[in-house]
């Protein structure tokens, strides 16, 4: 019998995610503001007291969610459950997980590098980054979703995942938000450009919640953050000479 799964969240993410889910689980949902949606698709939907019993709880809601919804769950948990985040950022959810879980309960943090714009083809060659937290089961789950969906997965700490998603992920959400601020495209561009704005707008759909987590949650943005403006800084300050002036 395939293991039971509950996903804690039926946004944009959790929407995506839960047909890929059902294949190979016995899937439930819970998410008190998209409950109907998700019985309007399919799905079963069941309260979070239902929802904690099952053998795999995937929480796929934004991280100011999480400590309310893992305070909810402590009192129902067993050992051997496997609980799963999916927040942008791993250090903070890491750290509430270990201090608001029950011991005996398996904690895996988790990073799908991809949304449903980038994953609109298909997830087969995404990444997805794994932070195994406490008991086992992370290189099971990696091997589970390389050979059964084709991803790309990486194993690490939370550390090191805020350290490298700061500018692989957090940058690029600043570039995005700063780029859609100068108006319209212009007509006149170069094919780098293009590239550069196609990527730029993978991001621009994020959920605001989104945005605010690779950005104000990671704590090592912001030293790339004073980085990044002092290399567009001009060299000495005073920029360089028109050399159209008359």
């Amino acid at each position: 019998m395939p293991p039971s799964l509950s996903l804690f969240g039926f946004g944009a993410f959790g929407q995506l995610l839960a047909p890929l889910l059902a294949t190979d689980t016995r899937l439930t949902i819970c998410d008190p503001l998209r409950g109907a949606e998700a019985l309007a698709a399919g799905y079963e939907v069941v309260s979070t007291e239902i929802a904690a019993r099952a053998d795999i709880l995937l929480l796929a809601v934004p991280l100011p969610v999480l400590p309310g919804l893992l305070q909810q769950l402590a009192p129902h948990l067993r050992p051997g459950q496997v609980v799963i985040d999916t927040c942008s950022v791993k250090e903070e959810p890491a750290r509430l997980m270990r201090a608001l879980l029950p011991d005996g309960v398996v904690l895996i943090g988790s990073h799908p590098m991809f949304g449903p714009v980038s994953a609109r083809e298909g997830l087969r060659g995404s990444q997805v980054v794994l932070c195994p937290l406490r008991g086992g089961g992370g290189q099971r789950l990696a091997a589970y979703l390389r050979a059964r969906h084709g991803l790309r997965v990486i194993v690490t700490t939370p550390e090191q995942h805020d350290a490298e998603a700061a500018l692989s992920q957090g940058l690029t959400h600043l570039l995005g938000r700063a780029m859609a601020g100068m108006g319209p495209a212009p007509r006149i561009r170069t094919r780098s450009f293009e590239l550069m704005m196609e990527a730029l707008s993978m991001v621009a759909g994020d959920a605001p919640e989104v945005y605010d987590a690779v950005t104000a949650g990671n704590r090592h943005l912001g030293p790339l953050r004073a980085r990044l403006a002092a290399a567009l800084a001009p060299e000495g300050g005073g920029g360089a000479p028109d050399s159209t002036a008359g």
